[in-house]
This record gives C-alpha cells, sequence and structure tokens, in this order.
C-alpha cells in the first residue's frame, strides 16, 4: 500500500513539473519567424527552428541562393491555437512569394507546426510554402509521388 502511495506521488509530482508552452509567446513567435524570412534574415529565422532542421534549412537557403532569389512579399497571420497539452501548436499564416528566375508570385495558406523547447517556442513543420526541408516527412513524399517526373 505505501508503495502504491509513493508511486501515486511520483507520478503527480512529475505531471506538476511538465514544462508547459506560454500561449502568449506564440504569435510573437510567428511573426518573428515570417519577418525574419521576409527580409532574408535566414541565420535568425533559424533560430526559431527546432535544433535538427536548422542546418537544413540554412544549407538549402544557401543552395536556392535564396539571400538573391526568394522574395516573400506578404504574410499575414490568420489564426494561431495552442494544443491542450500546451506543448505544441499551430499557426495559419496567408504568404506570398516568388522565386526568380519566375516572377509568378504564389499565395498559399499554411499551417506551421510549433512545439515548445527550451522555454520558447520553436517551428517544427509547414505544410505550405517555399521552404521544402521543413514540410513533414509524409506531405513530402506524397508531393514527390504527385510529380510524374519524380521517378526520372
Amino acid at each position: 500500500m505505501k508503495r502504491a502511495v509513493a508511486v501515486l506521488i511520483v507520478c503527480f509530482a512529475g505531471c506538476a513539473t511538465v514544462p508547459k508552452g506560454d500561449p502568449e509567446m506564440l504569435k510573437p513567435s510567428v511573426e518573428t519567424f515570417h519577418q525574419r524570412v521576409r527580409w532574408k534574415d535566414f541565420r535568425g529565422a533559424a533560430e526559431l527552428l527546432i535544433e535538427e532542421k536548422r542546418g537544413p534549412f540554412i544549407k538549402a537557403r544557401l543552395k536556392l541562393n535564396d539571400d538573391r532569389d526568394l522574395f516573400i512579399t506578404n504574410f499575414e497571420i490568420e489564426d494561431a491555437k495552442v494544443a491542450l497539452d500546451m506543448l505544441s501548436a499551430d499557426a495559419v499564416t496567408k504568404i506570398s512569394w516568388y522565386r526568380l528566375p519566375s516572377t509568378t508570385e504564389i499565395t498559399t495558406v499554411t499551417t506551421s507546426r510549433f512545439v515548445w523547447r527550451n522555454e520558447t517556442w520553436q517551428l517544427e513543420a509547414q505544410d505550405e510554402g517555399p521552404f521544402e526541408e521543413l514540410k513533414p516527412a509524409l506531405m513530402k513524399a506524397a508531393a514527390a509521388a504527385a510529380q510524374p517526373d519524380a521517378g526520372k
């Protein structure tokens, strides 16, 4: 009986110490990421990504010459909601952009998944937009399968 009580105390104590995300910090994090990419501060934007995506994000920007060729013309945060567990959140943003040599502006509505880590909201994935390396793996696989020349 004493052992069962001890286990329950440990469980409740553990639940009480789980870090919870600050809902007030979500929208500023979303806005800061979009402002930084809009003004081509890709290293600054990478600071807002989860650690394992930072390197691939910077490498992709260099490979695609995004400091020269990517133009984010507008973004508008439409919605941002923190999950009930307070550890993840989704932000919906309308973003307009083009990448040279194309001059056709693309406007998409993207959902960005943020996670609470190290007492900050960090971007984990985006389902649309100019950053392919931020798309979730399942979405990338589906997009590749939909491309007629994907296997060539």
